[in-house]
């Protein structure tokens, strides 16, 4: 049916992971029901009924959506992302010969509050890295993944990602696999990739992946969320702190030590430059501080 092949274009023409595809079609999905209105079982069944009413779609149907949306309390965050999802489901309609004209095209996006990372003080983030014990293999990977999220600010996809020939030792880089399968280049320290050392070396057997379970597959998102959560709670930190923290922290840290924005939104893999620029809230103490100490005139 039309909503496969519109995952499928998403998967095989833009590259999206399975996780983003997923989210296309639980959105899309919740509008074709929305249209319908009704529960049907099958969602292929939906499905037919939308695309025999396609043509009554219209502006005024996707705004009495997004009401409803807002009606259910939906946050403004989450109605952009359903309304994005409608816009690009009706932008491939229109393409395949299905509509004439795109009825989300015209509809703006709600206007979102710019939320400021949560991130740790480089006290903490180092209370936590030092925390974390060495008497195991499991414990070596523990150390050595979060010495690298720290080191290079990378998503906890692409941490699950990495496998040993992405490393380069000799030259301290690695070589990541992020959104939309693009490739790009990190700097990483070497107080993370001697922890990567100690770890490799403590395993029993060669493994392609960098970090593995205990049965030496790949690790998943969840457990290292979960392995996370845990070391947090050990060392008594009283903040939530989730992987995305710790490249929150790594990208806070730089700016505030004096790293350009652009260098930083390289490395984070950031699309476009505003998307970094989030993080500036950080360096503006220091810079009053420079300020105060520099003018002549205050």
């Amino acid at each position: 049916m039309v909503l496969n092949e519109f995952i499928q274009t998403l998967n095989a023409e833009k590259g999206y992971s399975s996780h983003t595809c997923r989210a296309y079609r639980i959105d899309i999905s919740e509008f074709i029901g929305f249209t319908v209105e009704a529960d049907i079982p099958e969602e292929t069944d939906a499905e037919k009924i939308f695309l025999e009413r396609l043509m009554l779609i219209d502006k005024i149907s996707v705004r009495n959506y997004l009401a409803f949306l807002a009606k259910t309390r939906k946050s403004k965050r989450t109605i952009a992302r359903k309304l994005s999802s409608l816009k690009a489901f009706f932008n491939y309609l229109v393409r395949s010969g299905r509509m004439t004209l795109n009825p989300a095209d015209m509809i703006p996006f709600p206007k979102l509050e710019k939320t400021i990372p949560r991130f740790l003080s480089i006290d903490d983030l180092f209370h936590l890295l030092d925390s974390i014990k060495t008497d195991t293999w499991f414990d070596k990977r523990n150390l050595a993944m979060f010495e690298t999220f720290y080191s290079t600010g990378m998503r906890v996809s692409e941490i699950e990602g990495m496998n040993m020939d992405d490393i380069d030792f000799q030259n301290q880089m690695i070589k990541v696999l992020g959104k939309g399968s693009k490739e790009r280049i990190v700097p990483v320290g070497k107080r993370a990739l001697n922890a990567i050392r100690e770890y490799r070396m403590s395993l029993k057997e060669y493994v392609i992946p960098v970090f593995v379970n205990k049965d030496f597959s790949r690790l998943g998102s969840r457990s290292i969320r979960r392995i996370l959560d845990k070391i947090v709670k050990d060392c008594q930190i009283d903040v939530p702190v989730s992987p995305h923290t710790l490249r929150h922290s790594f990208a806070t840290h730089m700016l505030d030590s004096g790293a350009d924005l652009r260098g930083i939104q390289e490395i984070l893999g950031h699309a476009s430059l505003s998307t970094t620029q989030v993080y500036t809230h950080v360096s503006m103490d220091r810079l009053m501080q420079v300020y105060d100490k520099a003018h002549p005139r205050k």
